[in-house]
């Protein structure tokens, strides 16, 4: 049974990818490594913790003595590398922590992996010749899009966060492993994510658990940043296909195609709420308010799929309105019991 390492397992993405490798390829070995810090929840992988092909370990992806143990021990041959921190907020607060994990930790599971498998650069060791390292990035590398135009593979990085540096920093480390050692490395690029299991700080999230509680509902600025959501899986089927069928040394973007902005998102919810848990005749869009906006906030992302589409197949399945419908009714269970 090959053991593919995903680091950040238990993180909102990771869970999701967890579980549905764990069904899809009941052959592969799912080592998950994750440090549990405030972004993982063990909670969002209670379906799957006595799965046979699941092993858990506690542990932090900069920590080079544990990674190498985890490599030797389980003998891994491949890496789907989620674990980052990623609430864009608290690198504007703490941007040290950022730059530890996203850039050190990325740099330290690349460099156990080419030791592990390979004799020198551009030579596999027996055994480890299909082995690959994909790198789960974000659209936030390429910074800020004016009210047309998309981000394509091809788009110059322009992070405009701390949060987005330090990815933008590891997907030029990732790719430095691929030039320079002949690693088998492939890059995604992901839009804003959507779904069950998101962290309760992240907008959706925040959105329903504010309007059950009859807070005031929260909205940066005017509410008309935009962004391009992608349901998160259809994001893990396209994480899946980019590890069997991405070419090596690739960079692959993946998107929704939904664009919206801030101010449709938080409609749309409280019209689902209005209509699922209807309160005493009243709107829960009269608890929206406006704060002030986040700083550096960028204006739009939009992402282009269409190389992931037409090179190696993959299609989003969930349009908007079935993929929020999908969460929406997910977090009343969450919050409402």
């Amino acid at each position: 049974m090959r053991a593919i390492l995903v680091t950040g397992g238990a993180g909102f993405i990771g869970a999701n990818l967890i579980k549905y490798l764990i069904e899809k390829h009941p052959d592969y070995n799912i080592v998950n490594i994750d440090l549990l810090t405030y972004a993982g929840n063990s909670e969002n992988l209670k379906s799957v913790e006595k799965a046979p092909n699941y092993t858990f370990v506690h542990g932090d992806i900069c920590d080079r003595e544990l990674v190498e143990r985890v490599f030797q021990h389980y003998i891994i041959h491949g890496v789907i590398h989620l674990a980052a921190e990623s609430h864009v907020d608290n690198s504007i607060d703490g941007p040290e922590v950022f730059i530890d994990t996203n850039i050190k930790g990325t740099f330290t599971l690349l460099d156990v992996a080419y030791k592990y498998w390979m004799e020198k650069p551009f030579v596999y060791k027996k055994g480890f010749e299909n082995n690959k390292f994909l790198h789960v990035s974000t659209d936030e590398v390429y910074g800020t899009l004016g009210e047309t135009g998309l981000f394509t593979e091809e788009t110059p990085y322009a992070p405009n966060s701390p949060y987005s540096a330090s990815k933008a920093s590891s997907d030029m480390i990732v790719r430095s492993y691929h030039h320079t050692y002949g690693m088998n490395t492939v890059i995604t690029n992901c839009s804003n994510n959507y779904g069950p299991k998101q962290h309760d700080e992240k907008l959706i999230p925040t959105v329903i658990r504010k309007a059950l509680a009859g807070e005031d509902i929260p909205v940066y600025g005017d509410g008309k940043n935009i962004r391009d959501w992608l349901f998160v899986v259809d994001h893990c089927k396209g994480i899946e296909l980019a590890y069997k069928e991405g070419k090596s040394g690739e960079v692959y973007n993946i998107g929704g195609k939904n664009e919206q902005n801030n101010n449709y998102i938080v409609h749309k919810i409280c019209e689902l709420l209005d209509e699922l848990v209807p309160k005493d005749g009243k709107s829960y869009k009269d608890q929206i308010t406006y704060v002030k906006d986040r700083a550096g906030h960028d204006f739009r992302y939009a992402i282009d799929a269409t190389k992931i589409e037409t090179q190696l197949g993959w299609k989003a399945d969930e349009n908007f309105d079935s993929g929020i419908l999908k969460t929406v009714e997910w977090y009343l269970k969450k919050y409402k019991g």
